[in-house]
């Protein structure tokens, strides 16, 4: 993947404003773009728009193919006759961080409100329109709207018997868990008028997301989205191809994903989702593989792929482990996967390899052997706990060591703010910080000085927009300045995650501008000088 020297935002869908409780793909949505085009900001990036599922995660969602019924734009389902006025009123919140708990029960009456009204009066044109979608994404469409449908009945159920953690392979009926022929069409025929709304919701989502990305892309603004390297264990992806993945016979994964410890956590991460069979991957020419990416590249204009090393080798931890210590690597395919996707869709595959953790020669060479650029994180180069040698002027995250062939971030949502992270550093960091940005010399700096927290915060941004990588993301957080109360996500903690919102008039037309004017004193241009 080649990019011309160029900037982006980092800013996911739901951290839009709006007054309906979370970011939506509407004007708001369009409002952003615009700005961004203005000042020549030539990408977007957002995380995952998959539906979210436990603890909100967008790395955790029922499906890698649907989209997030929740971002679904509801002014539009106004103007299209769907919803009334009201509706959409009952909806209004003040502005503020996404409130999951009340949010999902109130939007999703109201969507049901408006799938149903597509059903019974939609224009022929517009049954035309979703039977063409429906033909189009049979593939996961028809296991996606049942796999909800079901799940919807039976966590209603769990709940009633005050039954936590229930999931398809430990709550369901076996013969439904397995899909056994008598109990999908018993279950096709009951949860029927459910999958409908489901599809219709899905076809909803697709097409403002579509008529979103071909309204930035005709202001010279892609939009790079996200794909997590591994799939949630309830999710329709599982239930509906067990034979990918390395479970028991009842659909429990044998070993579960996470990393070993690392800069985020001295327990590691034990994320918990199934680990693949690779060997069933490689039995079927990684069909799979190749249609999920073949279906985000239809969503965006380039994907990062979360957890690249992943593909080289992947942390495997026994299933009912408390932490992800004790576990070991195995390797993967990656080479001959990255192989198949490139025969299907193209050599100049629009991947962005997520190649942070512990990378090794053998990942750097898969990455580099398919031309894809890596991750460059600035916290990383400015704090001592990245280097066995403290503060390294040959720290591979300093600006001066980068290939051209990279992105570069401030931080990525798994980071703390800038400046929060700033407020928490030692004043040997701060004091090396400062030199190499040259606002002081390491001498002038004591414990009893007190750091010029958005002064380096915006010196942190110059030095991404000066440096070669030849694509510079900043998250949105960084660039009005905001603490730690604004981080998206800290790593291994569940609650109070994914919550974050800008408010209306954060991002104004002067402050646009303004980054827009240093990342052209840079030379970075809008995406359509790309070779």
């Amino acid at each position: 993947m080649h990019v011309a020297r160029s900037t982006g935002i980092l800013l996911h869908v739901s951290s839009l404003p709006g007054p309906f409780g979370i970011g939506e793909i509407g004007d708001e949505a369009r409002a952003f773009v615009d700005l961004l085009a203005r000042a020549g900001i030539g990408s977007w990036q957002v995380l995952p728009l998959g539906p979210t599922g436990y603890g909100d995660s967008p790395y955790a969602a029922f499906s890698s193919f649907a989209g997030n019924e929740l971002l679904i734009s509801t002014d539009a389902l106004v103007r299209e006759n769907l919803l009334a006025p009201a509706d959409a009123d009952s909806l209004r919140r003040r502005e503020g961080p996404v409130e999951y708990g009340a949010l999902i029960p109130a939007k999703t009456a109201i969507l049901a409100k408006a799938a149903e009204a597509f059903i019974e009066r939609a224009t022929p044109g517009r049954r035309a329109a979703f039977d063409r979608f429906v033909i189009g994404q049979n593939a996961w469409l028809e296991d996606y709207a049942l796999f909800m449908a079901a799940k919807a009945c039976f966590d209603a159920r769990a709940e009633t018997e005050g039954v936590s953690g229930a999931t398809w392979c430990n709550y369901w009926p076996p013969e439904l868990a397995l899909r056994e022929s008598a109990a999908m069409a018993e279950a096709r025929d009951r949860y029927r008028r459910d999958s409908r709304r489901r599809k219709v919701l899905q076809f909803l989502f697709h097409e403002q997301w579509h008529a979103l990305r071909d309204y930035a892309n005709a202001r010279s603004v892609r939009i790079i989205g996200d794909i997590p390297i591994f799939v949630a264990g309830d999710s329709a992806d599982v239930w509906a191809n067990r034979g990918l993945f390395a479970l028991d016979a009842r659909g429990t994964p044998i070993e579960v994903a996470g990393v070993p410890p690392d800069y985020f956590s001295e327990d590691g991460q034990l994320w918990g989702n199934p680990l693949y069979d690779w060997d069933a991957h490689v039995r079927q020419g990684f069909s799979w593989w190749v249609e999920r990416i073949r279906a985000a590249l239809a969503l965006y204009d380039a994907v990062r792929i979360d957890h690249f090393r992943g593909f080289e080798a992947y942390w495997a931890v026994p299933n009912g482990e408390k932490t992800a210590r004790e576990g070991v690597w195995r390797k993967a395919p990656g080479r001959a996967l990255f192989e198949a996707v490139r025969a299907a869709l193209g050599d100049d595959l629009p991947v962005i390899a997520e190649d942070l953790g512990l990378i090794t020669p053998e990942v750097r060479a898969l990455r580099d052997d398919f031309g894809l650029p890596g991750m460059k994180i600035l916290q990383f180069g400015f704090d001592s706990s990245e280097s066995d040698s403290g503060l390294d002027p040959w720290n591979g995250f300093l600006p001066h060591n980068y290939p051209r062939n990279c992105v570069v971030y401030t931080g990525t949502h798994d980071n703390d703010t800038t400046a929060g992270w700033l407020g928490r550093a030692t004043v040997e960091e701060l004091a090396f910080l400062a030199e190499y940005v040259g606002l002081g010399e390491r001498e002038g700096w004591s414990e009893s000085a007190e750091p010029d927290i958005p002064r380096l915060t915006r010196a942190l941004v110059r030095e991404a927009l000066k440096s070669p990588a030849n694509l510079a993301v900043i998250p949105m957080q960084d660039i009005l300045g905001l603490g730690s109360s604004s981080r998206m996500n800290t790593p291994s903690t569940i609650g109070g995650n994914w919550t974050w919102r800008m408010r209306s008039g954060d991002f104004t037309e002067e402050l646009a501008m303004k980054f827009g004017a240093m990342s052209a004193l840079y030379g970075r241009g809008p995406a359509d000088d790309a070779d």
